[in-house]
């Protein structure tokens, strides 16, 4: 009985000393911030799990308090500071990714790119992945992206053209990109759109990956522990993990079929993420049939939810807005004037308005919200002017990139007319929806084409409307906290087709 309250005694004796050691001795004591969040990591996954996702508007109180840099974590900074983002991201060639929290975002997918720390191991796979997602492999395989735009067109026209049948857009796009980024990808597209419905489960699952994110984060053995177990009982306790294991099911079928036969390589439909990853001019840079099932898994669920989000967030804008609405159609008209003749995205990309409200569409829908942390090196510079010790984690929001007033002005309203005007050099410098620097997204020519596409083709052949109470929706988000319900939740508007433009 005596050794119980020892025991006690001692656990409180060493976390009383991690504590002080935190707040007076720890190399970031220094810097300002909750004691409670210099003292446990327990702070962030607080305000995300429990609260919801609400760490990054804590970090924008915080700032408003404390200044431009501040301690969010025992061992991790936060910057504000347009310098320090750059320093970070755009330069950051001695910084490292933060491993754990990369392994755990994607804990079903840890071989892919996206969890590679390691900066050469990065940098060879980008090499084997960047071929497939160049201006001029996007442009090759446009026919890919328009054939899967015209079959939405088709099922708005056929099945959505009364108030009474309004669709939810949001899920209507999930479901086109999801088969465009697998058209492309892999010449093998997940179909979701045979569904008129738009119910088809690997496009719901791609949003529960989404809901399911802070779990992941903070609990990833949890997920660790599933993917060992049998896969009867991974079903039986969790009979909506079929459609994953359905996915990868078919993406493991396809990898070991170009393994086992790999002149099918030359007869796919058209060339695929497989032709540059299984016959790189490198063999030993040539991945391990894990990591190709997990690199598949990665595009498959980065490819769907960012241009989706972008085109829901977009779409909505445009209907709520008469004006903007009004000069995106006569635009379109104007360039276009038989519709039904396609009209290619280096054409649409060339219209001043519809480029400056797909770049309004991004920059408001801020793809990535949470930091993206990354490990201070022994000959890492300065970041925004400040010597940061060794080990340190830092990171920057994209949001206070992309919401920053002094370069965004009145930044929470959808303004495409600030595209316009002379000098926007500034806002492109700190425009950062797919980072910056080395680690950028590698798929953002392909991002930008179907962006373009999307919107070119949903203006120009149908007349779209809010339906009943959803069209009083206020979306135009006056603070970060509104943004942490993720915005597919927010943004259950639905729309009709009025008419069909001539």
């Amino acid at each position: 009985m005596t050794a119980f309250p020892f025991l006690i005694s001692l656990a409180f004796c060493y976390f009383a000393g991690i504590a002080l050691y935190r707040l007076f001795f720890h190399p970031l004591h220094k810097f300002p911030g909750p004691v409670l969040a210099a003292i446990t990591d327990w702070y962030e996954v607080y305000y995300n799990l429990v609260l919801g996702g609400e760490f990054v508007a804590e970090i924008e109180r915080l700032h408003k308090l404390h200044g431009p840099v501040i301690r969010v974590g025992p061992n991790t900074l936060h910057f504000n500071d347009r310098r320090a983002y750059h320093d970070i991201y755009s330069n950051g060639t001695t910084l490292i990714k933060e491993p754990q929290f990369y392994r755990a975002i994607m804990p079903h997918a840890p071989e892919s790119s996206f969890s590679f720390s390691d900066p050469q191991q990065s940098k060879n796979r980008r090499s084997l992945l960047a071929p497939s997602f160049s201006r001029q492999a996007v442009m090759k395989l446009e026919y890919t992206i328009q054939n899967k735009i015209d079959q939405l067109v088709t099922l708005l026209e056929e099945h959505y053209n009364s108030a009474e049948s309004g669709v939810k857009l949001s899920i209507a796009y999930r479901c086109l990109t999801t088969d465009l980024i697998t058209e492309y990808c892999f010449a093998n597209s997940a179909d979701t759109l045979s569904d008129p419905n738009f119910t088809h489960p690997i496009a719901l699952e791609t949003q529960n990956i989404v809901k399911r994110m802070w779990i992941q984060i903070y609990f990833p053995f949890i997920f660790l522990f599933v993917a060992r177990i049998p896969q009867e009982l991974i079903l039986w306790l969790f009979p909506k993990f079929i459609t994953l294991m359905d996915v990868k099911a078919r993406f493991e079928q396809q990898i070991d079929s170009f393994i086992s036969n790999p002149e099918d390589l030359v007869i796919a439909e058209h060339e695929t993420i497989y032709h540059h990853l299984l016959e790189p001019k490198d063999p030993e840079l040539r991945p391990s049939r894990t990591s190709l099932v997990h690199e598949a898994f990665l595009l498959v669920a980065a490819g769907s939810d960012t241009v989706g989000h972008a085109c829901t967030v977009g779409t909505y804008f445009a209907l709520q807005s008469h004006s903007i609405h009004r000069r995106l159609v006569e635009e379109l008209r104007e360039a276009w004037p038989d519709k039904d003749r396609p009209l290619s995205f280096i054409a649409l990309e060339k219209l001043p308005y519809l480029s400056a409200f797909v770049k309004e569409a991004i920059r408001l829908s801020i793809g990535t919200l949470h930091p993206t942390p990354r490990v201070v090196g022994d000959e890492t510079p300065e970041i925004a002017g400040l010597k940061i010790p060794p080990g340190t984690i830092v990171g920057m929001s994209t949001y206070f990139m992309l919401m920053n007033p002094e370069v965004f002005r009145d930044p929470y309203t959808f303004n495409p007319d600030r595209w316009l005007v002379e000098g926007t050099s500034e806002m492109m410098l700190d425009f950062v929806p797919f980072s910056k620097g080395p680690r950028q997204c590698v798929g953002l020519n392909l991002a930008w084409s179907e962006l373009y596409l999307i919107f070119g083709n949903i203006f120009r052949k149908l007349d779209l409307s809010l339906v009943g109470e959803t069209a009083e929706v206020d979306l135009n988000l006056g603070k970060v906290s509104d943004y942490f319900v993720p915005f597919w939740e927010k943004s259950q508007y639905k729309a009709y087709v009025k008419q069909v433009y001539n």
